[in-house]
C-alpha cells in the first residue's frame, strides 16, 4: 500500500484526503496514518493538513528503497517480484540463491550497496552505498545455452534506452542556472550521447558508465537453461573511481546532474521488457540489430581486436543477428568476433 500511496500523491501533486485513501485501499484512517508515518521515516516529506489531507511536499531524490522503486515501476512482468537489500554481497549471488529456491521469471534483485560486486573476468566492482544502481534480473528463458550470450546485448540495449529516457527531461529542461545558461548547456552533453561499446559496456562521451555481467545455470540434461541472471551496475552519482578506472569511467551526475535511481531502474526494466520480447520472436537479435548498431560507438571506425591468439586491427561494421561483432580487415575480408576472452578497443584508447 505504501508504494501505491506514493504513486498517487506524486501523480496528483496536490492534497489527497484521508477519506479517499481509506476508500481506495479499503483500510481504516489509522492504517493510513501509520502508512504515512512509515513513509516519513523512509525519507518522504509528506505534509498533513486537517480537512485537506496529505501532500507529497517534494520528490526526495535521496529516497531509495523497495517502496520508491515499486511506486515508479512501469513494466508489466519484469520486476513484479522485487527483492531489495540495503546491503548484500552481490545482487547476482542473491538472484542465483533465489532462483534455486524457485523465484519466478522476471524477479529483480536490487541493492543500495554490495560488498562483493563483480565485473567481467572476476574483476571487483566497486559498490558504495547511496551512489549507484546495482540490480540483477532473473530469467528462465526457453532457449538453448548457445543463445544466452545474446541476452547480454539485449540488456545493454535496454540500459541505453532506459538511460536515454531518464535523461530526456534533464537535457530538455529550460531552467536557468546562476549564470543564466540553460540546464542542458550546463550539463555539457545531451541524451543522444549514450552509446554501446561492444558487447555490453554503456559509454557516454567515450567513458564507461555501466557494466553488465550475465551468468547462467544449465538444467541437469545440460541442453537447456534452468535460469539466467543478468547483473547490471550503473554509475549514477559523482564519485572517485579506482585508479585503474579513473581514465575511462564516468557517472551520469558528472554530465547531467542529479538522476533518480528508482526512475532510472523503472525505465531500464520497461525497456528490457520491450526488447526482450523482440528477441524472443526469433531468439536472435534480428529485430534489435538496427537499434543496436545505431548505438554502437565503434560502428564504421577503426578498432583493435585483442585476441589471445594475436592482435589485429580492422573496421567495425556492426553486429550479426547472433551478436558477433563484424570486423572488416585491411585486405577486405571479414571476421566475426565472438565475445569472451577477446576484447575490442579503439585504436587510440578505450573506445
Amino acid at each position: 500500500m505504501k508504494a501505491d500511496i506514493i504513486t498517487l500523491l506524486r501523480q496528483r501533486g496536490t492534497y489527497v484526503s484521508g477519506q479517499e485513501l481509506c476508500e481506495r485501499y479499503g483500510v481504516s484512517r489509522t492504517a493510513v496514518w501509520k502508512a504515512m508515518e512509515q513513509l516519513k521515516k523512509d525519507g518522504y516529506q509528506i505534509e498533513a493538513v486537517k480537512n485537506r489531507g496529505y501532500l507529497l511536499r517534494e520528490d526526495a531524490r535521496g529516497v531509495f528503497g523497495r517502496t520508491e522503486i515499486e511506486s515508479r515501476r512501469k513494466s508489466k512482468w519484469v520486476g513484479q517480484t522485487l527483492v531489495f537489500y540495503d546491503q548484500t554481497d552481490s545482487t547476482n549471488m542473491q538472484a542465483k540463491r533465489l532462483a534455486e529456491e524457485g523465484a519466478p521469471d522476471g524477479t529483480v534483485v536490487v541493492a543500495d550497496c554490495q560488498s562483493a560486486g563483480r565485473g567481467r573476468r572476476g574483476r571487483a566492482w566497486t559498490s558504495p552505498p547511496g551512489t549507484n544502481l546495482y540490480f540483477t534480473l532473473l530469467l528462465r528463458p526457453r532457449i538453448t545455452p548457445d543463445k544466452a550470450s545474446m541476452l547480454t546485448l539485449v540488456m545493454a540495449l535496454a540500459v541505453a534506452k532506459g538511460i536515454h529516457k531518464t535523461l530526456q527531461p534533464c537535457v530538455q529542461c529550460q531552467a536557468k542556472d546562476t549564470a543564466g545558461k540553460p540546464a542542458s548547456e550546463k550539463h555539457g552533453a545531451d541524451a543522444t550521447a549514450v552509446g554501446i561499446k561492444w558487447p555490453n559496456d554503456i559509454v557516454i562521451d567515450g567513458r564507461k558508465v555501466c557494466g553488465i555481467l550475465t551468468e547462467l545455470s544449465l538444467s541437469v540434461e545440460q541442453d537447456c537453461i534452468d535460469y539466467l541472471v543478468i547483473g547490471t551496475g550503473i554509475n549514477v552519482a559523482r564519485q572517485s573511481f579506482p585508479e585503474e578506472l579513473a581514465g575511462h569511467a564516468i557517472s551520469l551526475e558528472e554530465i547531467y546532474g542529479s538522476v533518480n535511481r528508482s526512475e532510472l531502474l523503472a525505465n531500464v526494466l520497461e525497456a528490457f521488457e520491450e526488447v526482450y520480447g523482440q528477441f524472443l520472436r526469433t531468439q536472435s537479435l534480428e529485430y534489435l540489430r538496427p537499434a543496436y548498431d545505431a548505438l554502437l560507438v565503434s560502428k564504421d571506425k577503426s578498432v583493435r581486436v585483442l585476441d589471445p591468439k594475436g592482435e589485429y586491427d580492422g573496421i567495425a561494421r556492426g553486429i550479426q543477428n547472433t551478436g558477433e561483432l563484424i570486423v572488416e580487415l585491411p585486405d577486405g575480408s571479414v571476421k566475426n568476433v565472438y565475445a569472451g576472452e577477446v576484447s575490442v578497443r579503439g585504436i587510440y584508447g578505450y573506445v
